[in-house]
């Protein structure tokens, strides 16, 4: 693998000799800016061998080097070794510190190259201000992977469906109206929308050309009467189109979007989101048409999930947690009396659930690591790399579910074995920043990055902290990333104000390297609170519904109204749950919700 590694490295700095650039940027990129990359755009990956969701790659000809953020140092560390490539350590996913390298450590008038078909715009001007000084030329329009691998993939060529009612509760027709509504607020003709959750939620249609995420490739530009959908016409059916030309969408190759947006009439006004676009597409924009930057409408209005919507979500929370019941049946039943690894957690987990009405996929791949794999918060079992969950410890299981009426995403920790005072300690610890978090009630306006310090706190109070943010948005059968908000450490804007309907996870963690790992999460509904004379409140209702492992909690560091909420949370699980189960898991649930 390494020698592979260094090889394609070698080619690659020809390739960057031959066209004079001085350093290459490969990022976790595609045209859309996505989380989750089909395998046409996975270089970074194939040029590091790094298989983490989030990395920076740099090759110059004397030094390359991969940024990454805590959640993967270990993971990195590991994959790393022997390949040449120098683990370069980041505090957040969101930092520019290779740029700030990049700054520091290129000379004066020297060319660095990017793809700027993947870069996103805003990363773009953050790099041609960084490099101003030295004059240090961007170079853009060179896809150097190209020369390089030969064996490059296609385009994604998955057919695309309907997401349809009773589950698509808003129509297309009614979500273009929105979208045009906004644009009419902004004084824009034209919307280009790129970022493929977007397009998935205002077409009313789904895909599979990425792992985990039910959505497709695409673009689209919406008028303010019509609108054009850029995708692979093979992936579209008869059907599909006449009822996208019912609603006044026509479809138009993948290819043919930057050629449109050259194309707009002289003196048009066109809204882009520079956070969801990239510099490529901002380059074809003629020089013509007015600009309007801004948020993509669509981002806000998925976001916020509607009482239908919402009740989808609970029915999705039940047949998820019915799911997992069975699972955990199944795994407390066989531990001890048959060999179980971490593989066989995944298979099992995903076994229960493609039991369940309307489930399509997994959310994302299962993370299950035993003790010092669940360290990793990011750690992925793989077939060459695997551990026995056998001896004591701690087992975290982080996993979800993609079905018609919702997405899931929950991570349990439980015992195997004995469990240590200090094991117990932490967990405690974690678990009464997750209360508190649940039981937070805010004033409406508020950021939701404030709010990631209400599940910290506990943890800061003894002096430990965790890498990755509390709480990230969750999409309606959708990504089970969505932004806008974030509880998190991000520097807030003006869009990350938590609004009534969306939903977020709640996923504090304690992670001690070479131990064991502890991250409990749930999922919560940001809904109206009583409105005072100090003005109007939000607060959450949990959505998820799986009984959290009382045996790992240290009662002594328990107040008695943590105790209270666990309690009640468990008594609304059972009541939910039951009805749904029988034999074994029914069984489980009854135990694993006994009052404490």
């Amino acid at each position: 693998m390494q020698n592979a590694i260094q090889q394609g490295l070698t080619q690659l700095r020809a390739a960057m000799n031959a066209q004079g650039f001085h350093a290459l940027i490969i990022p976790s990129a595609d045209p859309h800016l996505s989380e989750y990359l089909p395998s046409r755009w996975q270089g970074r990956e194939v040029f590091s061998g790094f298989t983490g969701s989030v990395a920076t790659l740099i090759v110059m000809p004397d030094f390359a080097g991969l940024w990454v953020d805590s959640r993967y140092w270990e993971q990195a560390e590991i994959e790393l070794a022997g390949s040449g490539i120098s683990l370069m350590k980041i505090q957040s996913a969101a930092a520019t510190a290779h740029i700030d390298w990049l700054a520091d450590n290129l000379l004066q008038g020297q060319v660095l190259a990017v793809d700027g078909d993947v870069l996103s715009l805003a990363v773009a001007r953050s790099m041609q201000s960084a490099f101003e000084a030295k004059q240090i030329r961007l170079e853009t329009k060179v896809d150097l992977l190209n020369s390089v691998w030969t064996n490059r993939p296609a385009l994604p060529d998955a057919a695309i469906f309907e997401h349809v009612p009773p589950f698509a509760v808003q129509s297309r027709a009614d979500k273009l109206s929105a979208i045009r509504l906004q644009m009419h607020a902004k004084g824009a003709q034209w919307h280009f929308v790129s970022t493929v959750d977007d397009i998935a939620w205002i077409f009313n249609l789904r895909g599979a050309d990425v792992s985990y995420n039910p959505v497709f490739v695409s673009h689209a530009l919406i008028g303010l009467e019509g609108a054009t959908l850029f995708v692979p016409r093979s992936k579209v059916t008869n059907e599909i189109a006449q009822h996208l030309q019912a609603d006044g969408v026509r479809i138009c190759e993948y290819a043919q979007a930057g050629q449109a947006l050259a194309e707009l009439p002289a003196n048009s006004r066109l809204l882009i989101d520079p956070k969801r676009v990239t510099y490529g597409f901002r380059q074809a924009i003629a020089q013509h048409v007015q600009v309007i930057e801004a948020l993509n409408p669509s981002v806000l209005l998925k976001s916020r999930k509607n009482a239908q919507e919402a009740q989808f979500v609970r029915e999705a929370m039940e047949q998820d947690g019915a799911a997992l019941c069975e699972f955990f049946a199944w795994f407390e039943e066989n531990l001890g009396q048959r060999s179980i690894t971490e593989l066989d957690i995944d298979e099992q987990v995903c076994a229960a659930r493609a039991k369940q009405n309307h489930f399509i996929s997994p959310s994302f791949g299962t993370i299950a690591g035993f003790n010092a794999n669940g360290a990793m918060p990011h750690y992925r079992a793989t077939p060459a790399s695997h551990a026995a969950i056998a001896g004591d410890g701690l087992l975290l299981i982080d996993s979800g579910g993609q079905y018609l009426n919702g997405t899931t995403d929950i991570t349990r920790v439980v015992p195997v074995g004995e469990v240590s005072a200090e094991q117990k300690r932490d967990f405690t610890l974690v678990l009464q920043g997750m209360i508190a978090l649940s039981k937070m009630q805010f004033p409406s306006g508020t950021f939701s990055t404030v709010l990631d310090t209400v599940a910290r706190a506990p943890m800061w109070a003894e002096g430990i902290n965790y890498g990755h943010g509390t709480g990230h948005g969750v999409g309606y059968f959708l990504n089970v990333h969505e932004g806008p908000q974030s509880i998190s450490a991000a520097i807030p804007n003006a869009d990350m104000v938590m609004q009534e309907g969306m939903i977020t996870s709640n996923e504090p963690g304690i992670y001690r390297s070479g131990k064991w790992g502890i991250r409990i999460e749930n999922l919560l509904l940001c809904i109206a609170g009583p409105s005072t004379e100090f003005g109007s409140y939000l607060r959450f209702e949990t959505l998820t519904l799986c009984p959290i492992d009382s045996r790992c909690i240290a009662r002594d560091l328990m107040r008695s109204d943590e105790i209270e909420w666990l309690n009640t949370y468990h008594e609304e699980v059972r009541k939910r749950l039951a009805p749904r189960l029988s034999g074994a898991a029914l069984t489980w649930l009854h135990l694993r919700t006994q009052p404490f």
